[in-house]
């Protein structure tokens, strides 16, 4: 029974993707060659000034493997998590914010949310896949850990775990991506919610693997893996805003009433995010005055020392209070308003990702030792070759989103 069962769900799945696979597909298909053969000259510029962006970042990662990691990129044996690894935790991090906004239109049925879906699942593809990329060039021996991830894979490890979960989560949104295209709703709410679920361990595993750290005080305890699920909901609504309003500004299209109601939800949404976040900075602050040694040398570095201007002008400024200012001042209906907001708070997620990764490692293990011998804070400067690969990386996402827009017309599929 529970064969015949499982035959006849597949004979369904099979029958209904060949349903949307006839002559119409096919043309219209047809039909999107036709249109990206025909755009304009800004369009051709733009995605070939992409291209040679993430063609030299390639070429400078290339290099510093042919170099040495150790001799190309900036980090040291004190400090061993750069740049590169902020800017992977910032594409996951909007990859998964991405995935559960989308998730609530189209896998839990709010209506407001249902038109972004397409471009939002969309997007959570292409910045997983250049987190990927970045982490890729990151790792020193990046196929020998794909390899042993297979045949030796290690239960006790969260790295591991990070790995098949965001491998399985991306797998899980191309499929519902491709189920929406095909337009087998159904079937893509599965993957959807299948993609969430993996989306959002995955990503507090991501929190664990700092704050499993004993030996680095700041990144310590249960904070970092609640943080991660708050924040990554607040990088996806701001990003799909910011790329909507992008997405109808590029094509000179009048945004249709359903989307209007959509981005009014969604900056709704990332209006109350921004406040949880203000409440998770303040308490870290809070706790974090009054913790060990290493913790309290830590925040004196992000409030009052190398660290401050990060701080205080991107993370508090740029990425909170004045987004929070434009979002209330907007009514949530002024885009253009609400664009500068999600730019402005881009921009500062990026900076509040690297400062939580440099931060947690700038006080010297030896500080309580009263070792005093060497600086009491170390410092980092990223390479020029690590600037290559961040910037492949933001290159990846803005040809992607281009011809995305292009090649599935706006996402106009997304009406459903």
């Amino acid at each position: 029974m529970a064969n015949g069962y499982k035959t006849l769900r597949a004979s369904t799945v099979v029958t209904g993707v060949a349903k949307s696979l006839d002559a119409s597909f096919f043309a219209e298909w047809a039909s999107v060659v036709r249109d990206l053969l025909s755009g304009s000259k800004s369009f051709y510029l733009m995605i070939l000034l992409g291209a040679a962006i993430v063609y030299f970042a390639a070429m400078g990662g290339l290099d510093a493997m042919r170099m040495g990691y150790r001799h190309a990129y900036a980090v040291t044996r004190e400090i061993p998590w750069g740049i590169l690894i902020s800017t992977y935790i910032f594409f996951v991090v909007t990859s998964t914010g991405l995935c559960i906004v989308s998730s609530i239109g189209h896998v839990f049925g709010v209506k407001n949310f249902m038109p972004i879906a397409s471009r939002a699942v969309f997007l959570s593809i292409v910045t997983i896949m250049a987190g990927f990329t970045v982490i890729f060039f990151e790792i020193e021996n990046p196929f020998r850990m794909a390899i042993y991830n297979l045949i030796s894979p290690n239960l006790t490890s969260n790295i591991w775990w990070m790995g098949t979960l965001y491998g399985a989560y991306m797998v899980f949104m191309i499929v519902e991506f491709v189920m929406l295209l095909l337009k087998q709703h159904r079937f893509a709410m599965y993957a959807g919610l299948l993609g969430l679920v993996s989306g959002i361990v995955a990503h507090s595993n991501l929190g664990a693997i700092f704050a499993m750290l004993h030996g680095r005080e700041y990144w310590y305890g249960p904070y970092l893996p609640v943080y991660f699920i708050a924040s990554a909901i607040m990088s996806g609504c701001a990003t799909i805003i910011l790329f909507t309003w992008v997405a109808y500004k590029a094509s000179n299209r009048e945004m249709e009433e359903p989307m209007k109601k959509s981005m009014e939800a969604i900056g709704k949404l990332c209006t109350m995010m921004i406040a949880v976040l203000m409440f998770f900075t303040s308490w870290k602050l809070i706790t974090g005055s009054v913790a060990g040694g290493g913790k309290v040398e830590a925040i004196r570095a992000m409030m009052a020392g190398p660290y401050a201007m990060n701080f205080w002008v991107f993370e508090v400024g740029m990425g909170m209070v004045i987004p929070f200012g434009l979002f209330l001042m907007s009514k949530w209906k002024d885009m253009k308003m609400m664009a500068v907001a999600t730019f402005m708070m881009m921009v500062a997620i990026f900076i509040m990702r690297y400062d939580l990764v440099l931060i947690g490692q700038i006080v010297p293990s030896w500080h309580e030792l009263g070792v005093s011998d060497y600086p009491q804070l170390l410092s980092y400067t990223p390479s020029l070759h690590e600037f290559a690969v961040v910037l492949g990386g933001m290159g990846m996402v803005a040809i992607s989103f281009m011809l995305g827009e292009k090649v599935f017309k706006g996402h106009k599929s997304e009406d459903h």
